[in-house]
């Protein structure tokens, strides 16, 4: 059920079976964009620069016609267009007009590969899938965006276990709700910006998904008391002196919207369940940022926070005054913008701008297990998994006291490889580092110790026989090494070099 009205002047999803038919038959495809484009051209569209793909679709068939008319947003001629679409359906519901002896789109379409192979399409106010904020005439304020970096970084994050119910928490075009309709039996999508939910809900249609429970309101409101598996939001969370534009700005004051939204999560969530979102957050004057944000953390919630970028307050601003356009209009008026956004940082004593992940999940443990890190490196995405067995792992290590983690037995994981770095000819390596091939791909060096323990660790002595053994190589005391090592042993299960087996019968 819908709790908003459908928004004008947009396409109904009417007819879009038969549309979406038409762009399938074509081609109008992720791998059919590629296969037409050629990569360089293809990977030019991510960078906003349509020059390569105009060139490439000169010619005059049925792909060329609707990569110029839904993803270039060029007027296509009438009789082209015919050949390539259900025309008709297609003036009737919206999704192109008529001029003259020409066709053009009223929205972008853009074809998004799913994770399973599917052929999805988001749908996005015009120039918002290629050519960046600046494209919906008449309706800057409200835009809705289609498919970028970091709607697709939250789409790799998120745990994919089947679940109930999930949240899309400031939809958008829908990729988020799209996503979770492949794993949730109920989805929810909610956003302040009545036309996002329209375009929520022709995403989904034109994708073939299920439809989604659309409700218009801010953060949490919309939903009320109801609580969810899953809470996924790329929230407007840019931190700006006000709330110019919908789609980025939260209205509220410095990390605020984020804070806030980190905080109401905890009570929305189902025991077990995870809320994953993007934000910013201040770098302020005389606090610790991983203390600013452990504060956030709601009681009864792990949580694992990771630290992507930092800018400062300068490069900050720039990144978002070019985002806005407002970099090619009147320089006096950008530099008067430029001057708020100092001013406001400067009042809020914030030194720079902080951007990455937060995960929750929902345990009632009394001893929560909350992980605040700098990772900057780059992953391997998807990497919901990977949140998920992070999760498992602090479990584990909450549950074993340092002679039960003695006691257990474990494996070294399948992706990790060691490297030993030294000078050439050296005796001995200056160290030895452990190193992850998949996931988040940490690094870590280990001495002597860590390194015998490690290439042994196949599951069939505890982790206290082993540290015996290797105490009797060394001619080191047993009981000293057990003692010294639980903390190093913490470290290799919680990071995943080491995984919890099952003793070796």
């Amino acid at each position: 059920m819908s709790t908003t009205s459908p928004a004008p002047g947009l396409p109904s999803p009417d007819h879009s079976p038969r549309l979406r038919e038409a762009l399938i038959a074509a081609a109008f495809t992720a791998d059919g964009l590629l296969e037409l484009l050629g990569a360089p051209a293809y990977a030019a569209l991510a960078r906003s620069e349509t020059v390569p793909a105009l060139r490439a679709t000169r010619a005059d068939g049925v792909l060329d016609t609707l990569v110029r008319l839904f993803l270039l947003q060029r007027p296509v001629a009438y009789e082209r267009a015919r050949a390539a679409l259900p025309l008709e359906e297609c003036l009737a519901d919206g999704w192109v007009v008529r001029d003259g002896d020409e066709v053009r789109a009223t929205v972008d379409v853009r074809p998004y590969g799913g994770p399973e192979g599917q052929d999805w399409f988001i749908v996005s106010d015009l120039g918002c899938a290629v050519g960046g904020a600046g494209g919906a005439s008449g309706q800057r304020e409200e835009v809705v965006l289609g498919v970028g970096g970091a709607s697709t970084t939250l789409a790799g994050i998120t745990v994919r276990t089947p679940v109930a119910s999930a949240l899309d928490l400031g939809t958008g075009s829908g990729l988020q709700a799209l996503h979770a309709s492949q794993h949730a039996i109920r989805v929810t999508a909610t956003d302040l910006n009545p036309r996002a939910l329209h375009f929520t809900r022709l995403t989904l249609a034109l994708s073939g998904a299920p439809e989604a429970d659309l409700r218009e309101g801010s953060l949490f409101e919309p939903v009320g008391k109801d609580t969810y598996d899953l809470i996924v939001s790329n929230p407007p969370f840019v931190i700006s002196p006000g709330a110019r534009l919908t789609y980025r700005d939260g209205g509220m004051g410095g990390d605020d919207l984020c804070r806030s939204l980190v905080q109401q999560a905890g009570d929305r969530l189902n025991d077990g369940g995870y809320a994953q979102f993007l934000a910013n957050w201040q770098h302020v004057e005389g606090e610790e940022w991983q203390e600013r944000l452990r504060s956030w953390v709601p009681r009864g919630c792990d949580a694992w926070i990771v630290q992507r970028e930092v800018q400062d307050v300068a490069q900050y601003a720039e990144l978002w005054l070019r985002d806005s356009g407002d970099h090619r209009g009147d320089l006096a008026r950008y530099a008067e913008r430029y001057d708020a956004w100092l001013d406001e940082f400067e009042a809020r004593k914030t030194k720079a701008v902080g951007f990455g992940w937060i995960t929750l999940r929902k345990s009632g443990s009394e001893r929560p297990s909350i992980v605040v890190e700098e990772w900057p490196h780059p992953v391997e995405q998807p990497l919901g998994e990977s949140v998920r067995a992070h999760f498992a792992r602090q479990d584990y290590l909450r549950a074993h006291d340092d002679a039960a983690l003695l006691a257990g037995h474990f494996t070294l994981a399948a992706e990790v490889v060691q490297e030993q770095v030294g000078l050439p000819g050296a005796e001995d390596p200056e160290h030895v580092v452990l190193r992850q091939n998949r996931g988040m791909r940490r690094a870590t060096k280990v001495d002597t110790v860590g390194a015998g323990f490690a290439g042994v660790c196949d599951g069939s002595l505890s982790a206290g026989r082993i540290l015996d053994a290797i105490a009797q190589l060394l001619d080191e005391d047993p009981v000293v090494l057990r003692d010294r090592t639980p903390q190093a042993l913490r470290l290799l299960v919680g990071e995943g070099f080491l995984e919890p087996a099952a003793p070796v019968r």
